[in-house]
C-alpha cells in the first residue's frame, strides 16, 4: 500500500499528540552532574532511621557505593583504604553514607543485622549504611559500580562523581601511591576551593539491581 506525503504527516502528528498524552507536562529526569544540586532522596540505614540530603544541608556529604563481596571493594577495606578515608572525613565534620544498593538474592545483598556485622568486622567508620534492595537511591544517582563514589559540598551541590582512585584493579598492591580522587575533593571542600579533578569514570563490579 502506498502511503502518501500527507497520510505519513498525519500518522506523525498522531504520534506525537498521543506521546504527549501519555504524560502531559512530566519533565525530563536530567541526569546527575557535578556542578549542579545533588539528587535529594530519602533512605533508611541498618538502624532503621531515616535519612534525607536535605538533612545534612551545610556538610560535606559522601555516598559510598559498596558490595562487600565484589573483590574490587575488598581491595580498599582489606587495605584498610576506605576506613582511613573514612575517617578523616567523620573526623573533619563530613557525613558519610555508605549505600548498599544489591537487590535481594544478588550478590552483596545485606540485612540490617549482617551491614552493621561487617561495619564492625572490617572496622569501617560510615556515619550509617543505608539500605537501598531496590534500588531506588542507586538509580537516582545512577551509580554503576561498587565502589562508585560521590561528594556533595555544603551548599548540596555535587562535586565530584566517580572511582575512588586512578587505579582500576583488584590488585591489593595498586592502593599504595595511588591518586585518591575522593581525598582531593573532600581536601578541595574544606579549603573553598575548585575540585581539580571532578568527574571520572568508576571501576568495580556492576551494581546490583
Amino acid at each position: 500500500m502506498t502511503v502518501t506525503r500527507r497520510q505519513a504527516l498525519t500518522a506523525l502528528a498522531a504520534s506525537a499528540t498521543a506521546s504527549t498524552l501519555i504524560a502531559p507536562g512530566a519533565p525530563a529526569r536530567a541526569a546527575v552532574q557535578t556542578g549542579r544540586p545533588a539528587p535529594d532522596f530519602s533512605a533508611t540505614d541498618s538502624k532503621g532511621v531515616q535519612h534525607t540530603l536535605a538533612a545534612y544541608r551545610g556538610k560535606t556529604v559522601v555516598l559510598e557505593w559498596t558490595n562487600h563481596e565484589c573483590p574490587y571493594t575488598v581491595k580498599h577495606y582489606a587495605t584498610g583504604n576506605m576506613q582511613a578515608l573514612q575517617a578523616a572525613a567523620t573526623g573533619s565534620g563530613a557525613v558519610w553514607l555508605t549505600v548498599v544498593s544489591s537487590r535481594p538474592g544478588e550478590q552483596g545483598h545485606v540485612e540490617a543485622d549482617e551491614a552493621d556485622r561487617l561495619t564492625a568486622t572490617r572496622k569501617a567508620g560510615p556515619s550509617a549504611v543505608l539500605l537501598d534492595p531496590k534500588g531506588r537511591l542507586g538509580r537516582l544517582y545512577e551509580a554503576s559500580t561498587t565502589p562508585h563514589m560521590f561528594v556533595v559540598d555544603r551548599a548540596g551541590t555535587l562535586i565530584y562523581m566517580g572511582a575512588i582512585d586512578d587505579r582500576p584493579t583488584a590488585s591489593h598492591s595498586s592502593v599504595k601511591g595511588a591518586r585518591n580522587y575522593v581525598r582531593e575533593a573532600l581536601d578541595a571542600a574544606a579549603a573553598g576551593r575548585p575540585v581539580a579533578v571532578a568527574s571520572t569514570r568508576p571501576y568495580g563490579c556492576s551494581v546490583k539491581y
